[in-house]
């Protein structure tokens, strides 16, 4: 019964319909994921720039306080991503080489092992993107210009603002030098820069990207 729902003689187009209707249902549903937790990073943002600059003697680690939850964001968001990416993923394929073929049949199927290829990722969903593409996907569209707004907003507050005193002193935490901890935000920012730009063979494909190996040619 199954095989018979795609047959010409079994009105493919009304099992096809709803198959591409509900792949589309779970993918908005995964996107509004995505874009909640967006929201609320940059309402996190804006509430800790607004306290940490709203009297002089705030301290400056307040800000480094909000760069430790954006990160614990960005892991949770890269999950999503993640799982938005299988169901995109399954209606991009749908979209090249059912639809498209069926607009315009002179220019052939895209992938003539498209329908194998979907069967087995129905039997076993497969992840296709790894964690550190997600994260790179999410840095690029929306976290690292929120990262830059927190380095500028810290360095101003440790350069210009800093009352009593002046660098390495004002970038002290406690008993930590400044040195010492203008050297680790250096560094987590150089790393968030060679995740987002890294020269890498995007899995992930969508309407505005495509890639020389795609996201279905590692499932067995």
């Amino acid at each position: 019964m199954g095989r018979g729902f795609f047959e010409e003689s079994s009105a493919p187009g009304s099992a096809m319909a709803h198959l591409y209707r509900g792949e589309i249902h779970r993918m908005k549903l995964w996107r509004e994921r995505l874009d909640r937790t967006s929201n609320w990073v940059v309402t996190l943002i804006a509430a800790i720039l607004t306290y940490a600059f709203s009297a002089a003697n705030r301290p400056h680690y307040l800000i480094l306080v909000g760069v430790v939850m954006v990160t614990v964001f960005l892991v949770i968001e890269a999950r999503r991503y993640r799982g938005y990416d299988m169901w995109r993923s399954r209606v991009r394929m749908l979209q090249r080489n059912v639809f498209a073929y069926s607009l315009d049949p002179s220019q052939g199927i895209e992938d003539p092992d498209w329908r194998p290829r979907l069967s087995r990722d129905y039997r076993k969903p497969h992840v296709k993107v790894s964690y550190e593409e997600a994260i790179a996907h999410r840095l690029r569209r929306v976290y690292l210009p929120l990262f830059t707004v927190l380095l500028g907003a810290w360095l101003v507050r440790i350069l210009l603002t800093h009352g009593a005193g002046t660098w390495p002193t004002t970038a002290a935490i406690g008993a930590l030098p400044g040195t010492l901890i203008t050297a680790l935000v250096a560094i987590f920012y150089l790393s968030l820069v060679g995740i987002t730009f890294r020269p890498r063979v995007w899995q992930a494909t969508g309407e505005l990207r495509r890639s020389e190996i795609g996201a279905w040619d590692d499932i067995e």
